[in-house]
This record gives structure tokens, C-alpha cells and sequence, in this order.
């Protein structure tokens, strides 16, 4: 390896890989799938030195086309070994990649690229005719690469772009912490996605909060079923082998593959969604199979039910965890639980009201409870701290929150509270919850779901977890039903597939809510077939879609 290979410009986020190429550069760093996934050998192999030295070729032929420094890029190509390349490439370059869930849908994904304003393309051919036919970047995009396929619309093929980087020692550029380093767009799963800009100093905070929270090793081998979670893996070190599944469908991946697939490669650590989990879990205890490579999985975007951790974990070594963190695109990790805690106590309480424990603060995170408010709060100064044990709006400070969207400064207000002169400021997280005696954080639900009528505000996660615990309930979503002072909560209850009578289950949710405080007043129970989810992770529920609904079948 040359001296020009490695970059040593330490703030930028891609050094985590040269690191990693520098010191173990034989070492296998991505396992991607060919074609029908029968065992190992049907994934192709590649190095960390393939990755780094292919990653600095396209960061040198970028430049050929005047994808450089500052530039913001919009990157659709599919999980594998050019998204790794170009995405770390696009790092060492300064350039800026621009990252939208891919099954986010035309028109949302249109909106998306309209607020980010790329100037380059990088994408499959698909992702060109896409871009194409729906006029996506029309007046903003002056550069495009193609990755694979033909390329009748122009541009410049990737292969291109390699070979010209190889053929170049042109110094990359220096990269201060402060300079941009992505836009990620949040799922929309709760209002308009938004882009979410990342500094270099984030990204490499975020690796420090992760390797040390769950003491990832070098050497590992991650299976992570979310595409943007796996880019992280070069940069701590764990072999990444990309599993054969629909990113945009976690919940319908092929548990069969998914177990096979752990085996070939005795899996340590695995990414998935709450509903990959449960599509898992189900298949793990219906066929009694054990995953004893498996001692970490990671699980995000909403709370995973007791019963699948249980199915999960009965598959598990006796020391495997099961944790959950909890963040948001605009600041992760906050805060992490694992299913030692929940299963061996917090799961109690959250059956009997107490709302969803999502652990201690990660240090160095600051996180606060303030009084729920739906206007802007410009500075600190001007914000009421609740006391420990009051529900109120979640805020943290800390080395990954970001500080603010791009192109969307009416948002950036609305979710920021800036501290005077420090850099650091305070995202408000949109999520209502408190703070125990013991300084643990209780997630109570979205601040923008909570239902207000005459008697009292109720809050969503206290209330459903409670509902939940009858064991012919798959999940429920409360929403506000009728209007003014005829306004009511309303629980909307999606069933097993095997449940019995539905009067007789409404019955038994009436005695259960009758025990307790939190659900005394919700006396309306709608049956619903399915809920709709979000994009992401198949977790979050629709809520505004199910009010709707309610609101219908109610009148």
C-alpha cells in the first residue's frame, strides 16, 4: 500500500478505514451474495484493502468529473460492494452523499431530492431512468455515474471512474470536523422526510458511542439487515456480509436464509428491525433452532415485545443480549437497554403502565425532560426541566446531535435549541417520556400522537403496552376519535392470526384497562387487519393513517 492510499486526514470518517486496511488489510471486510444463497460460497469476497484502495480510486476519479469537496451527491445503488466503495469514496473526496430510503416511494423520494439539491448522480440504472423520467435534480444535477448496465442517458460509467482514480496520485483533500459529511433523510414515518446533515465530527462520534456501548471487537461478523447501519462496520472493524433480503421489506425477509446465513458464517452481531425480528423469532421457536455464534443483536426504530425477545433469545448462548437503543436520525445512540434489564424487570412495569424503559443516558449525552411545548424554543434559557418521575418532551445534547436539516430552516427551528455560543445544542426528539430516580429514561410515546381531551392528556406507549399483554394481540395504536368535547381516545387492535372471538377479547381488554390508571378512560376498541407501518423498519405504526380510519368506522 502507498503512502498516498492512506488518508490521513484523521476527522474524516473514511481514516476508520484506512486504519482498518492499514492494520489488517487481508482480512475479509464484506461478504456480498450471488445469486441464489445456498452456503459461504455463494457470496463474493472482498478485503479491506479492496475496499480502501477502490474507495481512494473513486475518490481520485470523482474528481475528473468535478465531484469534489462540498459536493452533495445522491447515491442509489443497492447494498453491496459499490455502495461501500463509493459511499467511502464520496467521504474521502469531501463530496457529501445524499442517502434516501430506497422504497420510500416516487413522489416522497422526489420531494426528498428537491430539498437536498445534488449536484452529481450516482446510481443503477434504474435509479437513472427514475431520475430521468420523473425530472428528479433536473435543474440541480451537472454530474452522473452509472453503476453497472448500460448508460444511454451519458454520464460516466463507474468502471470509468475507477480506472481513471487508479491511474491518478492527486492528494485528497483535508477534512475539517466541522465540514459536512452526508445528508441522511429521516423515514417520514411521522410527518415529511427531512435531510438530516451529518459533520464528520458525527459520524466519528457515533463509532466511539457504538464500538463502546456494546464493545464491538475488530474481527467481528455483523449481519445487518439495514443498509445504512452496515457502513458502520468498516469503520469498527466487523466483516459485513450482506444479507440476501429486501431492504425495504425487513419484515417479509426469508427467515430460512437469514438462519442459513448466520450458520455459514457463525454471525456475532446482527442489525434488525423489531418486524425482522419477529419474522425471525417465530421461525427460530416453531423449528427449535439454535444460533449459538450469535451474541449481539441490535435492534432500532421502535420497542421490541417481550415475546419476541424471549423467541429470539431462546435460540441464543445463555450470554447473548438482545438491545435496543434508542435515537433518532438526528442523534443516535441516546440512550440503550439491554434484554437482561427488560426481561428481568422493566418489562413488569411497562406492562402496568409505566411506558417502555429505554435504559441510562449513553455518556456523554445530556438528556433532559422538559414541558411539552409545540413551538419553537430558540435558547436554553428559556426551557422548564422537569423533575424525575414527570412525563414531559425528551431533549439531548451530546457529540451526535446534529444541528439542524438542510433546506428546511422552519424544522431546524422547531427541533433545536441552541446554548448561547457552544456548538453542542439540544435536539428536541419529538418523543414525550421521563426520567426515573434512578436516572433511566422511560419513552412515553410521540409528542405529535398524544391525546388531549377535557379530563387529561393521554400518551400512547403507557397505554398499549398495558393492552398488549393479552395474548391474542399482535400490537395496538391509540388515536383520538370525535372532536372537540366529544374527542376520546380510541384503541385500534391488530390480532394474532389464530385469535379467537373478537367481543370476547374486548371483554377481556376492558377488564385488563379497568385495572389501571393510565387506561381506566379508553372504552372504544376497533379491530383492525393490519396495521400500516413505516418504510424503514416495518415497526412504526401509521398513526395519523389509523385516525383516519378510526375516525370513519366511528362516526
Amino acid at each position: 500500500m502507498s503512502r498516498l492510499d492512506v488518508q490521513t486526514d484523521s476527522a474524516n470518517i473514511a481514516s476508520f478505514l484506512d486504519a482498518a486496511a492499514h492494520e489488517r488489510p487481508d482480512d475479509p471486510a464484506i461478504f456480498v451474495p450471488q445469486g441464489k444463497v445456498k452456503d459461504k460460497a455463494s457470496f463474493a469476497e472482498y478485503s479491506y484493502r479492496d475496499l480502501n484502495d477502490t474507495s481512494t480510486a473513486i475518490a481520485r476519479g470523482l474528481k475528473t468529473i468535478g465531484v469534489g469537496q462540498g459536493t452533495r451527491v445522491a447515491l442509489m445503488v443497492r447494498p453491496g460492494f459499490e455502495l461501500f466503495a463509493i459511499t467511502f469514496g464520496l467521504f474521502k473526496a469531501g463530496a457529501v452523499p445524499v442517502l434516501i430510503d430506497p422504497g420510500i416511494g416516487a413522489r416522497r423520494m422526489g420531494r426528498c431530492l428537491q430539498d437536498a439539491r445534488p449536484e452529481a448522480f450516482i446510481g443503477i440504472p434504474l435509479a437513472h431512468v427514475a431520475r430521468i423520467t420523473l425530472g428528479w435534480g433536473r435543474k440541480t444535477i451537472k454530474s452522473t455515474v452509472t453503476v453497472g448496465g448500460f448508460r444511454m442517458w451519458g454520464g460516466t460509467s463507474l468502471k470509468a471512474i475507477i480506472s481513471r482514480g487508479r491511474g491518478s496520485e492527486d492528494e485528497l483533500p483535508a477534512t475539517d470536523p466541522d465540514d459536512d459529511a452526508a445528508i441522511l433523510f429521516t423515514s417520514g414515518s411521522t410527518g415529511a422526510p427531512k435531510g438530516v446533515v451529518y459533520l464528520h465530527r458525527h459520524f466519528r462520534a457515533q463509532v466511539d458511542l457504538i464500538r463502546d456501548t456494546y464493545q464491538i471487537q475488530p474481527g467481528e461478523i455483523d449481519l445487518p439487515t439495514f443498509p445504512l447501519f452496515a457502513l458502520f462496520d468498516p469503520a469498527l472493524q466487523m466483516t459485513t456480509v450482506i444479507p440476501k433480503m429486501d431492504p425495504t421489506r425487513p419484515a417479509a425477509a426469508d427467515p430460512r436464509v437469514l438462519v442459513d446465513t448466520i450458520k455459514a458464517f457463525e454471525i456475532t452481531n446482527m442489525f434488525g428491525s423489531p418486524g425482522l425480528l419477529n419474522t425471525l423469532g417465530r421461525h427460530l421457536a416453531t423449528n427449535s433452532v439454535e444460533l449459538p455464534s450469535l451474541k449481539r443483536v441490535i435492534s432500532a426504530g421502535a420497542a421490541v415485545p417481550d415475546v419476541v425477545m424471549e423467541r429470539v433469545l431462546g435460540a441464543l448462548s445463555d450470554d447473548a443480549r438482545i438491545y435496543t437503543p434508542y435515537g433518532a436520525t438526528e442523534c443516535l445512540p441516546v440512550a440503550s437497554i439491554g434484554s437482561h434489564e427488560i426481561l428481568g424487570g422493566t418489562q413488569a412495569q411497562t406492562a402496568t403502565g409505566a411506558g417502555v424503559c429505554v435504559g441510562y443516558p449513553v455518556a456523554p449525552n445530556e438528556v433532559s425532560i422538559i414541558e411539552i411545548s409545540d413551538e419553537p424554543i430558540p435558547q436554553w434559557h428559556q426551557v422548564k426541566v422537569l423533575p424525575a418521575g414527570h412525563i414531559g418532551e425528551i431533549v439531548v445534547r451530546g457529540p451526535t446531535t446534529t444541528q439542524g436539516y438542510f433546506g428546511r430552516s422552519e424544522a431546524t427551528r422547531h427541533a433545536k435549541i441552541v446554548h448561547g455560543e457552544d456548538p453542542w445544542v439540544s435536539h428536541r426528539m419529538g418523543d414525550v417520556g421521563y426520567l426515573d430516580e434512578r436516572g433511566r429514561l422511560w419513552f412515553c410515546g410521540r409528542k405529535a400522537h398524544r391525546v388531549e381531551t377535557d379530563s387529561r392528556t393521554h400518551f400512547t406507549v403507557p397505554i398499549e403496552m398495558v393492552f398488549n399483554t393479552h395474548p391474542q394481540v399482535f400490537r395496538t395504536a391509540l388515536v383520538a376519535v370525535g372532536a372537540g368535547s366529544l374527542r376520546r381516545p380510541a384503541l385500534c387492535v391488530e390480532l394474532e392470526k389464530d385469535a379467537g372471538d373478537w367481543q370476547k377479547i374486548v371483554e377481556e381488554l376492558r377488564t385488563i384497562g379497568a385495572r389501571y390508571p393510565v387506561t381506566q378512560e379508553v372504552e372504544v376498541f376497533l379491530k383492525h387487519g393490519g396495521f400500516p407501518v413505516d418504510i424503514r423498519h416495518n415497526a412504526k405504526i401509521g398513526r395519523e393513517e389509523l385516525s383516519v380510519w378510526a375516525n370513519k368506522v366511528t362516526r
